[in-house]
C-alpha cells in the first residue's frame, strides 16, 4: 500500500522552488508597473515562455502529476508572486481546460498547441462563457450556435462578457446554445480559430484588481466555424442532446454534462490554489512587517492583538491549503466530488484571502493602505478570488444541493 504524505516529493520541490525563484524575481519587480498600466505584462509571459514555465509540455507535466498536485502548487507558487501577472501566464490554461474536457484527442491535439504558441511567438486564449446577463445563471446564456447544413458549419451570434484574453486572444473557446428548449443542457463548446471573421473585442473593463490580466467582452457577429471546431463532434452533441430531450419528455431530472460546467469543475480547486498563494503572500508581509514595526518601545507582534491574528492566518491558510490539496488529489484519483468538494476548497480558499489580505493590510495600519506597500494590491486582487469561476453564493448553493440532493434555490 502507497504511503500516505503530505510530504512533496523531491521533483515536485524542485518545480516548486523553480517557480518561487521566477515569481520572486521576474513577477514581483514587474506588479507594481503592471497593475498601474493596467495592462497585459506581454515581456514578463515571454519570459515565462523562455524559461518554459508558460508552456504547453510544462502544464501538461503539472496536470499529469500522479499525487494531483502539481497544478496547484503551480498555482500557488505564480500567484505568491502576483494575482494580475499569474492570471494573465495562466489565463489560457481555463481554455486549454476548456478543450480538455469536452474535446476529442484531435482536437485536443490541433489546438491546445496553437493557444500558447513557443518562446519566439507568444499567444493566449480566451474562454468564453459569461454573459452580461448570464453569469452565474448559465441557464440564461442567449449566444446561440446554429447548425448550416448545407455547409456543415456552425453560426455563431452573441455577446460573451468577462472573458480573461478577450478579444487579444489568438484561440477562443465559446459556449453557445445549441437547443434552448432544454436549457443548460442543451449548450456546447466552439473552437474559434484565430483571424475568424465576425469576432471582436467589446469593452475592456477597468478593474479594482488584478489589473495587469486583461479582461474584456467578445463580440460575435454572424461567426462560422467549420464543423471540426465543435468540441467532441456533433454525433457526440446529437447523442447527448437526445438522452437530455428524453428526460425533460419524461420529466425526470439527471446530472447531464454542461460544456460550460465541465470546465469550472476541472478548474476550481486551481483557482483555490490561486488564492491561497495571494493569501500566503499577504500573510508573509504582515509577519516581516509585524517583526520590524516598532511601537512603544517592542515590535508590534509583542502585543497579543496582532500575534494571534497572525495564528489565525496562518491557520485558515493552511486549511485552505488542505482543502484544495484534497480536491486536486480526489480529481487525479478519479474519486468523485460525492460532497462537492471542489467547490468546498474553491469557496473556503477564496474567503481566507480575502479575510487574511484583510487582515494584512490592518496590521501594517497606514502604511497598508499606501501602494508604497504590495499588501494594499493583494488586497484589492484577492476580491475577485469570491466572484469568478462562481461566487461563494453559487459554491454554497452546489455544496448544498450535492449535500442534500433537493434543488435549493
Amino acid at each position: 500500500m502507497t504511503e500516505f504524505t503530505f510530504e512533496l516529493n523531491d521533483d515536485q520541490k524542485q518545480v516548486r522552488d523553480w517557480l518561487h525563484g521566477f515569481a520572486s524575481e521576474v513577477m514581483r519587480p514587474a506588479a507594481a508597473e503592471w497593475d498601474e498600466r493596467e495592462e497585459t505584462p506581454w515581456p514578463v509571459i515571454q519570459e515565462a515562455a523562455k524559461v518554459g514555465i508558460y508552456s504547453l509540455d510544462f502544464y501538461a507535466q503539472q496536470f499529469f502529476d500522479p499525487t494531483g498536485l502539481g497544478i496547484p502548487m503551480t498555482m500557488e507558487e505564480l500567484f505568491w508572486g502576483d494575482a494580475g501577472i499569474g492570471l494573465s501566464i495562466v489565463g489560457t490554461g481555463l481554455a486549454a481546460v476548456g478543450v480538455l474536457a469536452n474535446g476529442t484527442e484531435e482536437q485536443i491535439g490541433t489546438w491546445i498547441p496553437q493557444m500558447y504558441g513557443d518562446a519566439d511567438d507568444v499567444k493566449v486564449a480566451a474562454f468564453c462563457s459569461s454573459e452580461p446577463d448570464a453569469g452565474s445563471d448559465v441557464g440564461a446564456m442567449r449566444t446561440r450556435a446554429v447548425h448550416d447544413g448545407a455547409t456543415g458549419e456552425w453560426v455563431l451570434n452573441g455577446t460573451k462578457t468577462w472573458a480573461t484574453n478577450g478579444g487579444i486572444a489568438d484561440v477562443h473557446v465559446v459556449v453557445a446554445v445549441v437547443d434552448p428548449e432544454i436549457g443548460s443542457k442543451g449548450h456546447a463548446s466552439f473552437i474559434i480559430p484565430p483571424n475568424t471573421p465576425g469576432l471582436s473585442q467589446g469593452q475592456k473593463f477597468k478593474k479594482h484588481g488584478i489589473r495587469a490580466s486583461h479582461t474584456a467582452e467578445v463580440v460575435l457577429d454572424g461567426v462560422r466555424v467549420p464543423g471540426h471546431c465543435l468540441l467532441g463532434g456533433k454525433e457526440k452533441l446529437d447523442e447527448r442532446l437526445a438522452r437530455a430531450r428524453e428526460r425533460v419528455r419524461a420529466g425526470a431530472s439527471e446530472r447531464v454534462k454542461n460544456a460550460a460546467m465541465a470546465t469550472f469543475e476541472a478548474s476550481r480547486p486551481a483557482v483555490g490554489a490561486m488564492a491561497v498563494g495571494t493569501a500566503r503572500a499577504a500573510y508573509e508581509v504582515a509577519l516581516d512587517y509585524a517583526k520590524t514595526r516598532t511601537q512603544f518601545g517592542r515590535p508590534i507582534i509583542d502585543n497579543q492583538g496582532i500575534a494571534f491574528q497572525l495564528a489565525d492566518m496562518r491557520t485558515r491558510i493552511d486549511a485552505a491549503r488542505l482543502l484544495v490539496w484534497r480536491a486536486s488529489w480526489m480529481a487525479s484519483a478519479g474519486k468523485p466530488f460525492t460532497a462537492a468538494e471542489g467547490s468546498m476548497s474553491k469557496l473556503y480558499a477564496s474567503e481566507v484571502a480575502k479575510e487574511v489580505t484583510a487582515q494584512a493590510v490592518q496590521i501594517l495600519g497606514g502604511n497598508g493602505f499606501t501602494r508604497e506597500y504590495p499588501v494594499e494590491r493583494m488586497h484589492r486582487d484577492a476580491a475577485i478570488y469570491t466572484i469568478f469561476e462562481g461566487t461563494s453564493e453559487i459554491q454554497r448553493l452546489v455544496i448544498a444541493r450535492t449535500l442534500s440532493g433537493m434543488p435549493i434555490r
